[in-house]
C-alpha cells in the first residue's frame, strides 16, 4: 500500500513506506516495555517537512504510531526528532503532549533556542537533544555550537543522542568524550557487521562505552546494518543473522546501559521494509534472559526517560 505525502510536499522518489499490516509478534514483551527510538513525519499539512530537510518521506502521524505500539505491545514510546523536520519539533511535541504521559521526546535545536522554549520542551516531554553526524543526512554543525547545547540542556537533566557512523568514531571520539551529560549512541555506531566481531572498530567502540561510563547505546535497527540478512519479512524468525553477535555483545557487557527500538517509520530505507513485528522477535536473540530483556526495554528506559517513576 503506497503512502502519500500531504501538504505541498512530494515523496522522494524510490521511498519505501512503512510496512502494512505487521505480524503480532511471537516474543512477549515484559509488561511496561518501551520502544525507545521512533519518529513521527507530520502529516506534512499540519507540520510542514523543513525546507533544507535531505528527503521528503510519507506521511507517519501520532495515531498511526500509537496503533502500532498498542498493536506490538509496548507501553511507551520515545520519540526523536526526524531530520526531515530539522529544527521544528512541533510535530514530535504535539505527539508527546497527545500520549498522555506514555512518551518522551528527543528534540533537535539551534544554539538560538531560547531558555523559555526548552522549559515548554520539558513541560511537553522532551528528555534529550540528537546530535547528527551523518554526513548525507544533515549539514554540519559546528562542534562549539553543539558543545553550548549541551551544557546548557545537561542543567535540565537531559541526555545527548549522537548519530554516526564507525568509520568516524576516531575523529569525534574527543569530543564525543567531552560531553557533560548521559550520551546515548544511535544503534550502536552504526558497525559495518561483515568486519569480525572482534576486530578493531567494533573493539573501539566497546571501549568507548568500556572507558566512559555515561555512554549508552541503542542496540536497534539491525535491518539498517545488516548485510548478509535474512530479512524481517515473510516470518522470518532469525532475521538480520549477521548483526546478532554485534548486538548481543553489547546487550551482555553494558546490561545496564542498552536500549532497544522500532525505528519506525525507517526512513530512507534503500533495501526493503521490515514487518514491525518480525523486528519485536529479533530481540530475543541479542537479549536471550528475561533479566536482560527487562533492563533493556522497561528499567533502562524508564531510569532514562521517567526517573521520576522510579
Amino acid at each position: 500500500m503506497s503512502r502519500t505525502t500531504s501538504g505541498d510536499f512530494q515523496k522522494t522518489s524510490g521511498w519505501l513506506d512503512w510496512f502494512d499490516g505487521p505480524a503480532k509478534p511471537r516474543f512477549q514483551l515484559p509488561a511496561g516495555a518501551v520502544d525507545a527510538h521512533c519518529h513521527v513525519f507530520g502529516p506534512g499539512a499540519e507540520f510542514p517537512y523543513a525546507p533544507e530537510r535531505k528527503y521528503t518521506p510519507c506521511d507517519a502521524s501520532k495515531a498511526q504510531l500509537f496503533a502500532l505500539r498498542d498493536h506490538l505491545g509496548f507501553a511507551r514510546n520515545v520519540i526523536v526528532q526526524a531530520t526531515c523536520h530539522g529544527a521544528d519539533n512541533r510535530a514530535m511535541l504535539d505527539a508527546c503532549v497527545a500520549s498522555g504521559g506514555k512518551a518522551r521526546g528527543v528534540a533537535t535545536v539551534r544554539r538560538s533556542v531560547t531558555d523559555a522554549e526548552l522549559l515548554a520542551m520539558h513541560a511537553a516531554g522532551v528528555r534529550g537533544v540528537r546530535f547528527n553526524f551523518v554526513k548525507r543526512l544533515v549539514d554540519f554543525t559546528p562542534k562549539d555550537e553543539l558543545m553550548e547545547i549541551a551544557g546548557r540542556i545537561a542543567q535540565l537533566g537531559w541526555h545527548v543522542v549522537i548519530y554516526f557512523e564507525a568509520v568516524d568514531l576516531p575523529e569525534l571520539w574527543d569530543f564525543f568524550t567531552a560531553l557533560p551529560t548521559t550520551v546515548v549512541v544511535d544503534h550502536m555506531g552504526r558497525p559495518d557487521v561483515s568486519k569480525p566481531v572482534d576486530g578493531p572498530e567494533f573493539e573501539l567502540f566497546l571501549r568507548f562505552m568500556r572507558e566512559h561510563s555515561n555512554v549508552w547505546s541503542k542496540v536497534s535497527c539491525p535491518e539498517r546494518l545488516s548485510v548478509t540478512g535474512p530479512k524481517a519479512l515473510e516470518g522470518e524468525q532469525a532475521a538480520y543473522r549477521d548483526v546478532v553477535p554485534f548486538a548481543q555483545r553489547v546487550v551482555q557487557a553494558f546490561p545496564d546501559r542498552v536500549l532497544w527500538g522500532t525505528d519506525w517509520p525507517h526512513p530512507n530505507l534503500k533495501d526493503h521494509m521490515p514487518d514491525d513485528g518480525l523486528l519485536v522477535d529479533f530481540i530475543p536473540h541479542i537479549a536471550p534472559t528475561a533479566e536482560l530483556q527487562h533492563k533493556l526495554l522497561v528499567a533502562n528506559p524508564m531510569r532514562l526517560y521517567w526517573p521520576e517513576e522510579q
